[in-house]
């Protein structure tokens, strides 16, 4: 899936792919995490691997208020004691399917909001 390219200078997604997201600059493999400067690979997998151990390193590099986790082709959910636990850093979360994911993260980086992107 394809979508329109936004300010050069933040972290837009182009594309989506089912093992990997394209940048304007780079490609990544998914899972990787994204937010307005900064992008990586991480190690996670599944939803059990998210906690504030795993997440500090990634919010810590771009202050972000939202995280936006895209759980591949199907929605999923966070566990409740996992949202509490993400919340208490001061991030709120949503999750759904890593198309509708890039989407939304694009929207609300396009509105200068300060949203992180974990795709799984």
């Amino acid at each position: 899936m394809e979508f329109n390219q936004q300010e050069a200078s933040h972290n837009s997604i182009v594309s989506v792919e089912e093992y990997h997201v394209n940048l304007a600059y780079t490609q990544l493999k998914i899972p990787c995490f994204i937010s307005s400067h900064h992008c990586c690979e991480v190690d996670m997998t599944h939803l059990d691997d998210i906690d504030k151990v795993s997440l500090f390193p990634l919010s810590n590099q771009d202050d972000i208020d939202l995280l936006i986790i895209g759980t591949g082709t199907t929605h999923q959910f966070l566990h409740p004691k996992q949202q509490v636990s993400i919340r208490q850093m001061g991030i709120g979360t949503e999750s759904m399917n890593n198309k509708s994911a890039c989407r939304s993260f694009n929207l609300l980086l396009s509105d200068a909001r300060s949203v992180g992107l974990l795709l799984l």
